[in-house]
């Protein structure tokens, strides 16, 4: 009965992980296609609140590979755990840039930087600023049912988080 339970329960965080991983890379992957398909430019906040879905999609797989590989449970659990850390620290980051969309608190004094290359269409760069003005942290550039993109973040990174932690406390 015990292998039973230890087979299912390891089972489980071989799917759990594996649910972190591709939800990470789809949240991820929601922000890139705006940014690419919808046009979207990212503010520097909105390019910060991706680091940890970059780091946290290899980190997953890694737990799916470790569970499927049936490494010793704490490595699993351990990358589970660290993978929720990550989410709520992609929580605070989606809290944050939602607040200063709201105006509750000031944003960074560099919030209108990390706009990506600018096409100077041949001239120099001093024309091509006369054209251009990087998105500013503070304003939301699409809000869907009432919520900016940083609202659903954090919303997302809340949900992973639980799923996370409560990955990494099963119990065996």
């Amino acid at each position: 009965m015990t292998a039973t339970m230890n087979a299912n329960t390891g089972r489980q965080r071989t799917m759990t992980a594996l649910f972190l991983a591709v939800a990470m890379a789809a949240t991820v992957g929601s922000a890139l296609g705006f940014q690419y398909i919808g046009g979207y430019i990212p503010c520097h906040l909105c390019l910060e609140q991706r680091t940890p879905y970059y780091v946290g999609v290899p980190l997953m797989l890694l737990a799916v590979l470790a569970s499927a590989l049936r490494a010793p449970v704490w490595v699993t659990r351990g990358l589970l755990a660290i993978g929720g850390l990550l989410m709520l620290y992609g929580l605070y980051l989606g809290v944050y840039h939602s607040g200063v969309e709201w105006a509750w608190w000031p944003g960074p004094t560099d919030c209108t930087a990390g706009a990506g290359p600018v096409d100077t269409g041949g001239k120099g760069v001093l024309d091509a600023l006369d054209k251009f003005v990087p998105p500013s942290c503070d304003k939301a550039a699409l809000r869907i049912l009432g919520l900016s993109l940083a609202g659903w973040n954090a919303i997302a990174s809340f949900v992973l988080a639980v799923v996370a932690f409560r990955g990494a406390l099963s119990r065996d």
